[in-house]
């Protein structure tokens, strides 16, 4: 078979479970709207004025580092999952670099933002007693964390119980057909001589070496009967016998020209190459 250029077929991707991002994103937003409302309430009703936008960047920054965090918890959920309790103590264990990491990442964008950006100056001084108040915060937020991570893989892996269906027994596809010759005798064609095929109407044209004989039944039928791995839709009007592939050159607009054996040329469309090139291998 000749060599034609032919594009890659559709690679193997693996497919995204879209829902637990997006049902992260949601959750990670209604906080920082909720928590920003009451960090500015709880400001007002101390007597101190601030505004919703100090807070938001507060609030912002501190999910930040929580949603960078999220990926080593999922990564240690699954190295040490709570399914087995003796690894309960290294997730408790955990809570202190995940305080560490949240809090000195968390001073580090807000002293970006509000002195290397904004101008404004800020400080985050990392004593002893903030570490000790954000860790208490951090322990809460630990356990909100990892009781998401049980129950959104618990939640989004569960699959309904399918009830089992006994597969129907294959079907098996004819050896040969019974064809009437012009004199009103029958023949019988074999199945594997048959080059190709050409819709006619409500018959179908069956072309066998040179000869050609006419049968009652649709293009269709006749593609659902035969056997898909040894007879393939090329065109609307057109199965052809892979054993019986010459050759494969490019045609016009997009679609191909097939030859076979017997010297006959049929068309190979764009709507059908797929599934032509998932049984012939043309090499560019």
């Amino acid at each position: 078979m000749d060599d034609a250029p032919m594009d890659d077929g559709p690679m193997d991707r693996r497919r995204i479970d879209w829902r637990l991002p997006a049902t992260w994103a949601v959750l990670f937003a209604v906080s920082i709207a909720t928590r920003t409302h009451v960090g500015v309430s709880d400001e007002a009703r101390r007597g101190h004025v601030v505004t919703w936008g100090r807070v938001l960047v507060d609030e912002i920054t501190s999910h930040l580092m929580v949603m960078a965090l999220l990926f080593a918890l999922y990564w240690l959920h699954r190295r040490w999952p709570l399914a087995d309790r003796r690894n309960l103590a290294i997730h408790v264990a955990a809570v202190v670099p995940f305080s560490l990491l949240h809090t000195g990442g968390m001073a580090a964008l807000r002293l970006l933002w509000f002195n290397a950006i904004v101008g404004v100056s800020y400080s985050f001084p990392l004593t002893l007693d903030r570490l000790q108040y954000e860790f208490a915060k951090d322990l809460v937020t630990y356990l909100m964390l990892t009781t998401g991570v049980v129950a959104l893989n618990y939640l989004l892996r569960k699959t309904p119980a399918t009830v089992a269906v006994p597969e129907p027994a294959p079907v098996a596809t004819p050896e040969r057909f019974a064809v009437r010759k012009r004199g009103g005798s029958e023949i019988l064609v074999e199945v594997a001589d048959i080059d190709w095929i050409e819709a006619s109407g409500n018959y179908a044209i069956l072309h066998v070496g040179g000869d050609t004989f006419e049968i009652r039944s649709s293009l269709s039928r006749l593609e659902s009967e035969l056997d898909p791995k040894r007879f393939v839709r090329v065109h609307k009007s057109h199965l052809v016998n892979i054993a019986r592939v010459a050759e494969v050159t490019p045609w016009v607009s997009g679609d191909w020209r097939i030859r076979l054996h017997d010297g006959a040329e049929v068309n190979l469309s764009r709507r059908y190459r797929q599934r032509f090139e998932a049984l012939v291998t043309v090499r560019s």
